[in-house]
């Protein structure tokens, strides 16, 4: 019997126990009025039951169709909540997984939560690291989005570009080398500071740039974050590249001084992907936006913090 039922029937049978008039019935669904007489005859056939009699004051309900009044809001609100489902902001969704690298992490989350808290208070943001096998990952529901040097997105997937990066120096405020010449050579002879990551999230490109350049160390100090890297060049000679807006963000909290390389190195660009299981969710659209409204408002402060800078050298 469940299978002869359909949405439209349930609201038609909603509309006759309302107002207990065919006439009214079908204006108020906006359907003619032999439509909702045809309707009336096919529920009585498929509960057995008369639902609805003639009385000296219009239709009045069976004992079984009163039984049905009860049960038939419940039924149709959850229906209609499952249609309605995703409340475009962040509220049906508890807790939020994203893989991002830590040094994205350090860019990113300053302006994106701040937002969160605004517009979903109840929002749990878990991020991780480790971007090894995000696609994987992503198409499986591990996580739920991924953000990092990300080129392309494969078939199923969806990529939107956050913003561009170049790459930048790290070095201790007073080191010994800012009062010299910044060339190769002299970048050359620095030992270098490399973040240790098994995740080709884009960031260690750029120790294989240097290397094919031939001005890599040969012999990095591996650590295993961008601040614990920044903490070694506080206290060493070392050198450590990094993009442009993490040197800035690490930099603003340490002594240490920013500096171009002395070779050209490929840009650098941040993306979020995500998986086509999600693309129309709306919780999800709406996260995407807030994630994309705080990389636009991190360029803005990367943006007045360089202006501030030249015209400090003015």
């Amino acid at each position: 019997m469940l299978a002869s039922i359909d949405v439209r029937m349930l609201l038609v049978l909603e509309a006759l126990l309302e107002h207990r008039n065919v006439t009214h019935a079908a204006r108020h669904l906006d359907l003619s009025q032999p439509s909702v007489s045809r309707a009336l005859t096919r529920l009585r056939l498929i509960f057995n039951d008369d639902l609805l009699v003639r009385g000296s004051r219009g239709m009045v309900p069976t004992p079984h169709a009163e039984c049905l009044a009860q049960m038939l809001p419940m039924v149709l609100n959850s229906i209609r909540g499952m249609v309605n489902c995703g409340v475009a902001q962040g509220k049906s969704r508890s807790t939020v997984r994203i893989a991002m690298p830590d040094h994205q992490a350090i860019v990113l989350l300053p302006p994106l939560l701040p937002l969160l808290h605004e517009r979903a208070s109840d929002l749990d943001i878990v991020t991780d690291s480790d971007l090894t096998g995000a696609v994987r990952r992503l198409e499986q529901g591990e996580i739920d989005l991924a953000i990092g040097q990300i080129g392309s997105a494969p078939q199923s997937y969806f990529r939107r570009r956050l913003y561009p990066d170049h790459f930048a120096c790290l070095l201790r405020s007073d080191h010994p080398v800012l009062a010299q010449d910044w060339t190769i050579d002299t970048f050359t002879a620095l030992r270098h500071a490399a973040v240790a990551s098994d995740a080709k999230d884009g960031f260690d490109r750029v120790q294989d740039e240097l290397a094919k350049l031939g001005v890599r160390d040969r012999d990095p100090v591996l650590v295993s974050n961008i601040l614990t890297a920044a903490l070694a060049i506080m206290a060493t000679d070392l050198v450590l590249v990094v993009p442009c807006r993490v040197a800035t963000k690490v930099a603003a909290l340490l002594p240490l001084a920013i500096v171009d390389p002395p070779v050209d190195l490929s840009p650098y660009e941040v993306a979020l992907i995500w998986h086509e299981r999600c693309h129309r969710d709306p919780d999800h659209r709406w996260l995407r936006h807030e994630i994309a409204a705080a990389a636009a408002e991190q360029s803005q402060q990367q943006a007045r913090g360089q202006s501030i800078n030249e015209a400090s050298r003015l």
